[in-house]
């Protein structure tokens, strides 16, 4: 069996990204309180993303859950981006932290989500093939 090393590369970026962010979201950091504040999902959509984030990450990183860890993580992603460019957010974040200083992430997080998403959408194409296999599996047992 061939392994591709591009995919196993976009999985693991993908997941380190996602876990990278884990610590602001549950320890409630103030850059994310600050973003889930912003559009409204505080505490329990800062939570919820980020265990949402936990099991995309981890499906990611075990074989026979790529696809739908692929697939949870664009949705994820999705949203973020969505949430970024639709509100008050914007592409760079300025917060407050816990000195009182004002400090901007100067896009580095729509970044992050941005190459989370494109590399499950590589992994997702990638199996094309597969994902097609079991949508039709899908159809046949309604």
């Amino acid at each position: 069996m061939k392994k591709n090393y591009l995919i196993i590369a976009l999985r693991l970026i993908a997941a380190i990204i996602m876990l990278q962010t884990l610590y602001f979201k549950f320890t409630a950091h103030p850059e994310a309180v600050h973003i889930f504040s912003t559009i409204g999902m505080e505490p329990y959509g800062r939570i919820g993303v980020g265990v949402g984030e936990l099991i995309a990450s981890a499906m990611l990183l075990i074989p026979a859950t790529v696809l739908m860890g692929a697939a949870m993580g664009i949705g994820l992603m999705m949203g973020a981006l969505f949430f970024h460019l639709t509100t008050t957010l914007g592409i760079q974040v300025m917060f407050i932290d816990a000195n009182g200083q004002m400090v901007n992430d100067h896009g580095q997080l729509f970044l992050m989500a941005l190459i989370v998403l494109i590399s499950c959408a590589v992994i997702l194409w990638k199996h094309k093939e597969n994902m097609i296999s079991f949508i039709n599996l899908l159809l046949r047992k309604k």
